[in-house]
């Protein structure tokens, strides 16, 4: 009778055992956890990036996963690696995850709503980051963290403008674009465009993507400066870009920062060093440190308060002096 009196209680002690752990794993899933369990009301943020074509983007990266890490958000991250398809597909996947809260940087602007539709149906938040997108249903997402890209853009041709006044004849600016398609590019390009029509000596005499990359930066100035015997500006749409055409300009022999005026985007820091050595000219900052405002708005769209619909990072400009001066302090 003992024995058997025994393996009744062990049996209904794992029974109970079993029975707490499904019911825990079950609100983990659902809810996030009940207020009195400790363990399970993390949130749980998925976030697709762009890719890795940049230091901006690299800084942009660790400051997402270090401010998570320290909001103690739980954060499922995943590389796009340049295309549309594999941030749709990780999307699909943070829903099937039931992730408490979608962050993305799209790729390019169109062709989101589909699967932002499958979010919204989900009650799982969106929060885009860094670039927008062009759906006419703003209720697919919660808000847009990021930069006035056209903002940049009319910033780099307002200096042109200024440095320019007194040019008595044509000034041929080639233009470095950004991703097809993407806001930044679309953006940046639209700004400058709008800034230097105030001069009607100023003319874009050529304008390709190097896809954001130096390797694209460097291939493209390359075949500019084949194409077009005199390049007295270029205006790269961001800084890696920029760094890779220094390298077709010295090689053809000219001297980059005076044979021909750089302007760029980012002011990362070795956009900076180049900017503080004179071989860029002008750079319009665009900020990569948006981590510890995405946790904050992740933690407010997950206990469904209201956010504005649109909130932008603070940003200078920077000349070569002040570069020289910003340079020792530069987180990235």
């Amino acid at each position: 009778m003992s024995t058997r009196s025994t393996a009744r209680r062990v049996i209904a002690a794992l029974a109970g055992v079993l029975l707490a752990g499904s019911m825990a794993a079950c609100g983990n899933s659902d809810t996030g956890g009940d207020a009195g369990d400790g363990g399970n009301d993390k949130i749980v943020l998925g976030f697709s990036q762009v890719g890795a074509e940049s230091g901006w983007r690299t800084a942009n990266t660790t400051s997402i996963k270090e401010a998570a890490a320290a909001a103690g958000i739980e954060l499922k991250f995943d590389d796009a690696q340049q295309k549309q398809e594999n941030q749709i597909k990780a999307i699909r996947n943070f829903i099937q995850q039931k992730v408490d809260v979608i962050a993305f940087s799209p790729v390019v602007e169109s062709g989101w709503d589909t699967v932002l539709k499958e979010a919204k149906d989900a009650k799982i938040p969106v929060i885009l980051t860094d670039r927008a997108v062009d759906s006419a249903d703003k209720s697919l997402y919660k808000t847009f963290l990021g930069s006035d890209f056209v903002k940049e853009g009319r910033l780099a041709g307002e200096w042109l403008v200024e440095q320019k006044k007194a040019a008595s004849g044509p000034v041929n600016i080639v233009e470095l674009q950004g991703t097809t398609g993407s806001a930044p590019a679309n953006d940046r390009k639209k700004g400058f465009a709008e800034a230097i029509a105030a001069n009607p000596n100023l003319k874009i005499v050529a304008s390709q993507s190097g896809d954001f990359t130096r390797a694209g930066g460097k291939q493209v100035m390359e075949q500019f400066l084949k194409a077009n015997p005199k390049i007295d500006v270029l205006f790269a749409h961001n800084d890696d870009m920029g760094l890779g055409a220094l390298e077709a300009i010295s090689a053809a022999g000219k001297t980059p920062g005076k044979d021909i005026t750089i302007i760029t985007v980012d002011a990362v820091k070795d956009g900076m060093q180049a900017l503080a050595d004179g071989k860029f000219n002008f750079i319009a900052e665009c900020s990569p440190l948006l981590g510890p405002q995405l946790m904050e708005l992740a933690k407010k769209v997950k206990a469904g308060e209201e956010v504005p619909a649109r909130i932008e990072t603070e940003e200078t400009t920077f000349t070569q002096e002040q570069a020289k001066e910003a340079l020792p302090n530069r987180k990235y």
